[in-house]
C-alpha cells in the first residue's frame, strides 16, 4: 500500500505523535515486511506512508491491532486532513532491484 496525507499545519504534530507508536508497533508484527511514514521533502505537511505485507493475514493482523485502531481514532477525531489518497496493491512476485551495477 501507498498513501499520502496532506494535513492542516495545526494538527501537523497530532499526526505524527498518532503515527510515529504506530509505525513501531507494526513494524514488529509478523509479516511485515515495511511500514513506514515519511515526511515530504517539499511539504511538512503532507506525510507518504508506504506498507508491504507477507500476505493477507498479516495485512488484516495489522488493520485490527489495538495500536492501528488507536491511531486510526485519534487522526480522525483530531487531525484535519486536506487531501488523502491511498492505493492497495496485490502482488503476486517480488523483485529485488539494485541498479548500483550500473555505474562504474
Amino acid at each position: 500500500m501507498s498513501a499520502y496525507y496532506r494535513v492542516h499545519p495545526n494538527d501537523r504534530q497530532t499526526f505524527i505523535d498518532a503515527v510515529v507508536p504506530e509505525m513501531i508497533a507494526a513494524n514488529k508484527l509478523e509479516g511485515c515486511i515495511y511500514y513506514a511514514f515519511s515526511q515530504d521533502l517539499t511539504d511538512e505537511n503532507t506525510f507518504h506512508l508506504l506498507e508491504g505485507w507477507a500476505d493477507e493475514e498479516a495485512y488484516e493482523r495489522h488493520e485490527n491491532s489495538e495500536t492501528f485502531l488507536t491511531a486510526l481514532t485519534t487522526v480522525v477525531k483530531n487531525v484535519q486532513i486536506l487531501d488523502r489518497q491511498g492505493v492497495r496493491y496485490d502482488v503476486s512476485k517480488i523483485h529485488i532491484d539494485d541498479p548500483r551495477g550500473k555505474v562504474s
